[in-house]
């Protein structure tokens, strides 16, 4: 069994393959943290990037979200080569990295304003070997609001970009919020049918809205959820998409307390907090919720370079 991610260095990180990184993960028994960043918007901090504030204040894995993988913009880091985006933050931050691609349904019947997004940012078998080719350790299948994202789309994308890099890369599918999709609402989001043809698509990580984010969304459903997924032999990553990564201390606590309670293994804070990164403070309150001051503050303090 690999080290767990909750101890390791920068050093043991680096040496992982896709299965030991997912050891690291289960072996952490629920105590790890995703924080997702976004790089096209101007960062928190005038000179540090986004991705570095989110590492200091605990987090385990950044997710990159609205990343483009053929125009890749990120404010904060130094200047690098455009193909060198990802392993520059990595190189910062000494963290596991994940990226956002999206599996638009054109025919989806949709609900609200819907955005078009760029190529780049699509879920396909050539955007995740690109991701792959930068230096990305994960790739997620999901959707922002308002960008007819459905899980057919998603179990179709999962299925092509699995025969692509697979076997490299670990892959994540399911959504946070209805991402535009009218017929996926609620607890329509994600079902255990939904689940089945993830996990049969090459999923090794199932994506949950957080009890409490996603109206009608309750710690028994998740639960049953979450435990139907590690029957499948996938892990799951609940997630705060609905800009509660901005809310109030109390309510961070609250959600990290009913996440844990869900069995769930990794835990997700979205980036609208401010403007591309979950409150910091949030960060570091909801990881001393679910692993204390002694993991949160190891993690803050461990220098990149051990």
């Amino acid at each position: 069994m690999a080290k767990r991610l909750l101890d390791c260095n920068t050093s043991d990180i680096v040496k992982m393959d896709k299965k030991q990184k997912l050891e690291s993960i289960v072996s952490s028994e629920g105590r790890v943290i995703v924080s997702e960043v976004i790089g096209i918007f101007e960062q928190v901090l005038f000179n540090i990037s986004n991705a570095e504030l989110a590492s200091a204040f605990g987090a385990g894995i950044l997710l990159l979200n609205m990343l483009d993988v053929y125009d890749p913009i990120f404010n904060g880091i130094p200047k690098v080569e455009r193909e060198d985006t990802i392993r520059e933050i990595k190189r910062l931050t000494g963290r596991l990295i994940g990226i956002n691609l999206e599996p638009v349904d054109k025919d989806a019947e949709t609900m609200g304003e819907i955005g078009a997004i760029s190529k780049g940012r699509q879920a396909t078998a050539d955007t995740a070997s690109k991701a792959f080719e930068m230096g990305a350790d994960m790739i997620v299948l999901t959707g922002n609001p308002g960008t007819g994202v459905t899980n057919k789309a998603i179990i179709s994308s999962l299925t092509k970009i699995n025969n692509a890099v697979g076997d490299k890369v670990i892959l994540t599918a399911g959504k946070m919020h209805a991402a535009g999709a009218l017929l996926e609402a609620g607890k329509n989001i994600i079902t255990k049918h939904d689940i089945e043809f993830f996990v049969e698509a090459g999923a090794d990580i199932i994506l949950l809205p957080a009890p409490g984010t996603v109206p009608g969304i309750t710690t028994d459903y998740i639960r049953e959820l979450v435990n139907y997924s590690h029957s499948l032999g996938a892990l799951t990553m609940t997630t705060i998409g609905t800009s509660q990564e901005g809310a109030d201390s109390e309510t961070i606590k609250r959600i990290a307390l009913l996440c844990k309670m869900t069995g769930t293994d990794i835990h997700h804070l979205g980036d609208a907090g401010y403007a591309g990164i979950a409150v910091p403070q949030n960060i570091m309150d909801y990881s001393i919720a679910i692993r204390g001051v002694r993991h949160t503050y190891s993690r803050m303090a461990r220098s990149i370079n051990r």
